[in-house]
């Protein structure tokens, strides 16, 4: 069944409220980023409150920032102790998060690094309980062979644009498509793991640790 317009107003309708401040967030990201469309959303964001509730974890790493609505999200499930690490390259927009964290009840649990996430993966301790992978896709693999052995037994990784618009299914050779193929593939044959595709959005992958 196609998602219409007329379904995904009556599935908002009747999930959670999407909380002020990340309806602020939303309208100033699309008032001021030229790639607003990168944001995870309401729907996606709520997914990601709920499943990050259900796990209530000690540790969160995000690699993919962008304007801080997916980390305000996930920050919702945080144990009372915990901490979210979210990374992010883009200095041109990192005012936006920066200034949504401060003003969020989530402020003093979120570690925001700007820099290459390649780099600065290597360095986070281990015993990490939820992973959101939501940046460059030519970069999955080499996230996810530097997290896996970080993640405890039980953890969740999700993955998300892990349908690149439906391109991993047709003929399309451009790297990022290549990527998540090559990604969705070795996601599949790790044996360490269980793996489920969610079909929302642009698909999120849910993987799990053995």
């Amino acid at each position: 069944m196609d998602l219409t317009k007329d379904l995904e107003l009556y599935i908002e309708q009747n999930s959670e409220d999407e909380p002020e401040i990340l309806a602020q967030l939303r309208r100033e990201t699309y008032q001021k980023t030229t790639q607003p469309h990168m944001i995870s959303g309401y729907l996606q964001g709520r997914i990601l409150s709920i499943i990050s509730k259900i796990i209530n974890p000690n540790l969160i790493v995000e690699v993919g920032t962008f304007t801080g609505y997916s980390t305000l999200c996930l920050a919702e499930g945080l144990n009372k102790n915990g901490k979210i690490i979210t990374i992010d390259k883009n200095l041109e927009t990192s005012y936006i998060p920066e200034k949504y964290f401060r003003q969020s009840q989530f402020s003093n649990l979120i570690n925001y690094k700007i820099g290459e996430a390649i780099e600065i993966l290597p360095n986070i301790e281990d015993g990490i309980d939820l992973v959101f992978l939501d940046a460059d896709k030519e970069s999955y693999s080499d996230y996810i062979n530097i997290l896996l052995p970080k993640l405890k037994k039980g953890g969740i990784v999700l993955a998300d644009n892990i349908l690149w618009k439906g391109k991993v299914v047709g003929d399309a050779k451009d790297k990022k498509t290549e990527a998540i193929r090559k990604f969705n593939k070795m996601i599949k044959l790790n044996n360490s793991v269980e793996v489920v595709i969610l079909p929302i959005r642009d698909g999120i992958s849910i993987i799990r640790k053995k």
